[in-house]
């Protein structure tokens, strides 16, 4: 399945993007950087963070189908984020974006549940493939089940 060609019918003439996103990241720029490339790749972004705590809300209100969430944020982070998304839904697809690749944050990243971890810089390409393959997983495990 290649999420360049994969959409989902309204059962109308319109079509829409197969999968949504969250992205949370406390730079502006970054949100509007990263939106624009899932975008690129057909992922519609249906909601925007600037911290974790937004995230959560946004997450449980949106039900997205994948979040990509910076780690170091002020105030809520990242670590705030993927756990309490994860309590909301176990299922959660999230992927956490990192420039800090000591291992006690590895640790609690993957201890907490995170899908994947993608270490900054990063490129997109990289990252639609780790996305592409968790949402095309799960999805479809979750639609045939």
């Amino acid at each position: 399945m290649n999420v360049h060609d994969d959409y989902m019918s309204d059962g109308g003439n319109i079509k829409r993007p197969a999968y949504t996103a969250l992205v949370v990241d406390d730079d502006e720029d970054t949100v509007n950087l990263f939106t624009e490339f899932l975008e690129i790749y057909n992922i519609e972004v249906i909601g925007k963070a600037f911290d974790g705590k937004q995230a959560v809300t946004i997450y449980n209100d949106m039900s997205p189908h994948i979040v990509f969430s910076d780690v170091m944020m002020p105030d809520y982070d990242g670590f705030y984020a993927l756990e309490n998304i994860k309590k909301t839904n176990p299922k959660a697809i999230v992927v956490m974006i990192t420039g800090d690749v000591r291992g006690d944050t590895i640790t609690k990243l993957e201890q907490l549940g995170a899908d994947a971890i993608i270490y900054k810089p990063f490129d997109m390409p990289s990252v639609m493939q780790t996305a592409t393959s968790l949402l095309v997983k799960t999805v479809y495990n979750t639609s045939t089940s």
